[in-house]
């Protein structure tokens, strides 16, 4: 008996809730590998929603959403992080077949994600009867106690989880300051990151992919650079809320000149013809390297007066 189309609608929303989940659950069980296995939950929402359609590429986010409180067996904070990820999978689905531009697609998906996250957080404040802050300072909190925990199963010296311990309730404040810098950031970054992913997914698939233009020639505005040295100005100034205003600017602009440095790593290797294998290799060892990760940000910062790819004005079909 032949397959019907329903038949293979249906199997591929299980699959899509099965690899989501799976995803969900290594994220959850492993924490240090988990956390980047969480960067790809948009990935399999984003490839179902843009092959299945509407309809259907809802139901799998609805369905994992579901798989994730069974397997915490609450309703937990945590859960509304993964939950936004499947949101950012739908919008970026959303907004590619829109014929937009990559910087319209990731600022949109980004704000979007971002409202339904502080929406969802002041619902849940409500239901606990707590502030907004005081929700997310007991979050921060618990979560720097157990990486401290985590630093002494690691067999990190007594000397230096003093050192981290005493210095905790620095953290705290400055981090609950900065999360929406933070979350901004890796908005961008996972947004990013998936829709890159998905471009070799969709055309191993026959799945229609925008023409986003030739991305390792891409620059940031030039106007950005005020905002850099703006917010630079005001981290040194000696009111607490200024500086934390500034540092939250910095966030953001250090992540927009990381990709415009990517993009000067990108054109580079592609001129050299490396093979995709080390490819791979030397991406891998950037994200993994926070020194690496500073370069590639000041390549993109400095690239505004050195013109590190000699590029010309660009026309306009070259254009993302």
């Amino acid at each position: 008996m032949p397959q019907t189309a329903q038949g293979i609608v249906s199997r591929d929303v299980i699959t899509g809730v099965g690899i989501t989940s799976l995803i969900f659950a290594v994220s959850i069980y492993t924490p240090i590998f988990g956390f980047f296995c969480a960067l790809f939950i948009p990935l399999p929402i984003l490839f179902y929603r843009a092959k299945l359609g509407r309809k259907a590429g809802i139901a799998i986010p609805l369905a994992t959403a579901i798989v994730m409180v069974l397997l915490l067996g609450r309703l937990a904070i945590d859960i509304l992080f993964f939950v936004e990820l499947m949101v950012l999978g739908l919008t970026l689905s959303e907004l590619i077949e829109k014929n937009l531009s990559i910087e319209a697609v990731i600022l949109t998906t980004c704000g979007i994600v971002m409202a339904t996250g502080l929406t969802a957080l002041l619902f849940y404040s409500g239901t606990k009867g707590t502030g907004l802050l005081a929700l997310l300072t007991d979050y921060v909190a618990r979560n720097l106690e157990l990486t401290l925990a985590l630093y002494k199963n690691m067999g990190v010296s007594e000397e230096s989880i003093m050192v981290i311990s005493n210095s905790l309730e620095h953290v705290r404040y400055v981090l609950v300051r900065i999360i929406p810098a933070l979350v901004g950031a890796s908005g961008l970054f996972v947004a990013w990151a998936n829709l890159l992913l998905a471009r070799a997914l969709f055309r191993a698939k026959a799945l229609v992919y925008p023409d986003f233009g030739v991305l390792n020639r891409w620059k940031a505005p030039e106007q950005l650079v005020w905002g850099v040295i703006a917010g630079g100005l005001l981290i040194f100034l000696p009111n607490r809320a200024l500086k934390i205003i500034g540092l939250n600017g910095m966030i953001i602009f250090m992540m927009i000149y990381f990709f415009q440095g990517i993009a000067i790593v990108a054109f580079y290797f592609e001129k050299k013809r490396l093979p995709r294998m080390l490819r791979v290799f030397l991406y891998s060892l950037i994200m993994l390297q926070q020194f690496i990760v500073l370069l590639v940000i000041g390549l993109g910062f400095f690239d505004m007066w050195l013109n590190f790819r000699k590029l010309k004005t660009p026309e306009k079909d070259e254009t993302i």
